[in-house]
């Protein structure tokens, strides 16, 4: 025989409200940089999905005719600019800013475009390569994360590369495609450096600032045109697959959450177990 305790009944059917969870992201101002590439779209659409409102970032009119594609919802608003643009970046972060939309957090995946060898690199394209993946990267990011110090916190989000660990092996691309670039790699290992910088200046003031560090995610042009490459990509790996672009998106939501308030200066790792041989 069971005995209830007075008032048990009453208590089994009261309705007790859930507590908000740590991953929850609605009502944040999220803004992705980059956001209409192929790892952006997915992080974008993620954040989107968690009720955020996000701010998709990218060259021309790539954003609006990416959210427009994947049918986002309103909270997902398209942003034309060009990191390379400084100026106009840090005047648009400033009005923002200035008008109390200062954003919660902030995603960073903007990479230039070079395949220059290293037999025939130049120091002036390495330059103007820096210019344009380092130097403007920074200037924003900083513009960013200034503003997030004065508003009492905020999580930066920098997107770094496996390549900023490890070399590339170039047995994978042998016969099929060129190796990647020296200055691809030199560049992402400096990003790792400039987020671990910015996270032991700004932690006191509740600004984490993380990286996620990308395996093999070739883009899906990559992947039709070239089957063999990505097969050699799946079979140094581990898990014995590429990485499918959601799965870099969930990291990302994790380090702007507040189940991620505690991590700071990491590299989130995403590669499938690649970096771990």
């Amino acid at each position: 025989m069971v005995i209830e305790k007075p008032g048990a009944s009453i208590e089994k059917n009261m309705s007790i409200p859930a507590a908000p969870s740590i991953f929850d992201l609605s009502q944040r101002r999220l803004w992705v940089f980059g956001g209409a590439g192929y790892l952006g779209r997915a992080v974008v659409s993620a954040l989107d999905s968690q009720n955020a409102d996000v701010m998709c970032i990218d060259l021309e009119d790539r954003a609006q005719a990416f959210i427009a594609e994947w049918n986002l919802s309103s909270r997902a608003v398209p942003v034309s600019l060009n990191v390379i643009e400084t100026d106009e970046v840090l005047a648009w972060i400033q009005k923002e800013c200035e008008a109390g939309r200062s954003p919660h957090g902030a995603v960073f995946l903007t990479t230039p475009l070079s395949g220059t060898p290293l037999d025939q690199l130049t120091r002036e394209e390495l330059t103007s390569y820096n210019e344009a993946g380092l130097s403007a990267l920074f200037c924003v990011v900083r513009e960013v994360g200034s503003a997030m110090v004065r508003q009492g916190g905020g999580s930066l989000v920098l997107f770094s590369s496996m390549y900023g660990l490890v070399a590339p092996d170039s047995r994978i691309y042998e016969g099929l495609l060129a190796p990647n670039p020296i200055q691809y790699g030199m560049q992402k290992a400096a990003i790792d450096q400039m987020m671990r910088y910015l996270a032991v200046t700004w932690g006191k003031h509740a600004v984490r600032c993380n990286s996620v560090i990308p395996g093999p995610f070739p883009n899906l042009s990559v992947q039709k045109n070239h089957p063999e490459f990505v097969a050699r990509l799946a079979d140094k790996t581990p898990m014995g697959r590429i990485g499918k672009a959601d799965e870099i998106a969930g990291a990302v939501a994790f380090l702007l959450s507040d189940a991620a308030t505690y991590i700071n200066g990491h590299g989130l790792v995403v590669d499938g177990g690649w970096t771990a041989w």
